[in-house]
C-alpha cells in the first residue's frame, strides 16, 4: 500500500527562504568587507600622499636643530611661527613670488590661446598635408626636454631673449600634450552646429570664439592648470636663462637658498610651504571643472 505524502507550499518556502538567508548575508558580509578594504587603501594612498606636504608645513614651525632631529620628530617642541614671519619680510621672496605669479599668468593665457587655435585648425579645418602637419604638432611629445635643452639655449640666445620674461614665456607656450589634449575634444564636437554657422555666414573665427571658445571652459581650466604648473614648478630653464636678480623665479630662490642662507631649514620649509600655497588653492578651487575637463576630454 503507498503512502502519499502531502508538501505544505507554505513550508517548503519557509524551508527556501531560510536557506537563502545565510547566502544573501554571507553577500552581504562580503560587500561590506571589499567596502572597507576600499576605504582604507584610499585612506592610506592619501595619507601616503599628503605626509610630505603636512611635513613640510608643520618644520615650517620648528627652530634650526629640530627640522633634522634623530630620532624623527613629526611636531615641534613649541610651535613658532616666526619662520613664516620672516620669509614673508623678505623682500627677494616676495619678489621671487610676485614675479613668478605674474609670469604664470600670461605663460597660462598665451599658452591657451595658441594651443587652443592649433587644435581647432587640426581638428576640424582641411588643408594640404593635415597628417604631416598633425605628426609634426606632436613629435615633441616623444622627445625628451633634457634632450633639447642645449640647442634651446642656443636659440634664445641667439635672439636675445636671455635675462627677459619673454624667455621664461614663450619657447614653452606651444604645448604638444595639450595640443593633442584639446583636439581630441575638438574632435567630438558636433559637426551639424559648425556646418550650420557656415551656412548663416559666420567666419571660421567666429565658429571658433562663438562656439568652441565657450564650450570649452572646463577643458580650458585643466590646459591652463597644466601650463600655470609648468611654469610655476620649473627649475633647470629659469637657472640656465636669468642671471638677473629682479627676474628671479621662485624655484630658483628654494634652489639657491641653501647656499645664499645656511642651513636654515625652519625658514626654508616655510618658503616652501608658501610657494606651494597657491598651486594648492588653485587645484581646490578648480577640482570639480578638472574632473569635467578629463570627463569630456575624449580621452578614453
Amino acid at each position: 500500500m503507498s503512502t502519499l505524502t502531502e508538501t505544505n507550499p507554505l513550508t517548503e518556502a519557509t524551508t527556501l527562504s531560510a536557506a537563502a538567508v545565510p547566502s544573501a548575508a554571507r553577500g552581504l558580509r562580503r560587500g561590506d568587507r571589499n567596502r572597507l578594504l576600499k576605504i582604507i587603501g584610499v585612506v592610506l594612498i592619501t595619507l601616503s600622499l599628503l605626509f610630505p606636504l603636512a611635513w613640510m608645513a608643520i618644520a615650517g614651525f620648528k627652530g634650526k636643530t629640530e627640522v633634522l632631529r634623530s630620532p624623527f620628530q613629526f611636531f615641534p617642541d613649541m610651535w613658532n611661527p616666526q619662520n613664516y614671519i620672516d620669509i614673508i619680510q623678505d623682500p627677494v621672496f616676495s619678489r621671487a613670488m610676485l614675479v613668478t605669479f605674474g609670469g604664470a599668468l600670461i605663460f597660462t593665457a598665451l599658452s591657451i590661446a595658441i594651443n587652443s587655435m592649433a587644435a581647432y585648425a587640426l581638428a576640424r579645418l582641411d588643408f594640404a598635408f593635415k597628417r604631416f602637419w598633425w605628426v609634426f604638432c606632436i613629435l615633441p611629445m616623444f622627445v625628451p626636454g633634457m634632450a633639447i635643452l642645449l640647442t634651446s639655449f642656443v636659440v634664445v640666445s641667439q635672439l636675445g631673449m636671455l635675462d627677459t620674461l619673454a624667455v621664461l614665456i614663450i619657447p614653452g607656450a606651444a604645448s604638444a600634450v595639450q595640443m593633442f589634449f584639446l583636439r581630441q575634444f575638438y574632435l567630438n564636437m558636433p559637426v551639424a552646429v559648425e556646418e550650420a554657422a557656415l551656412i548663416d555666414g559666420a567666419t571660421r573665427w567666429q565658429i571658433f570664439t562663438k562656439i568652441f571658445v565657450p564650450q570649452s571652459a572646463a577643458v580650458f581650466v585643466v590646459v591652463g592648470i597644466g601650463s600655470y604648473m609648468a611654469y610655476w614648478n620649473a627649475y633647470v630653464w629659469p637657472v640656465l636663462t636669468i642671471s638677473n636678480p629682479d627676474l628671479t623665479q621662485i624655484m630658483q630662490f628654494l634652489g639657491n637658498f641653501r647656499s645664499d642662507r645656511g642651513p636654515q631649514w625652519g625658514l626654508l620649509m616655510a618658503g616652501s610651504t608658501l610657494a606651494a600655497l597657491p598651486t594648492i588653492v588653485l587645484l581646490l578651487f578648480f577640482q570639480r571643472y578638472i574632473v569635467d575637463g578629463v570627463r569630456i576630454s575624449g580621452i578614453k
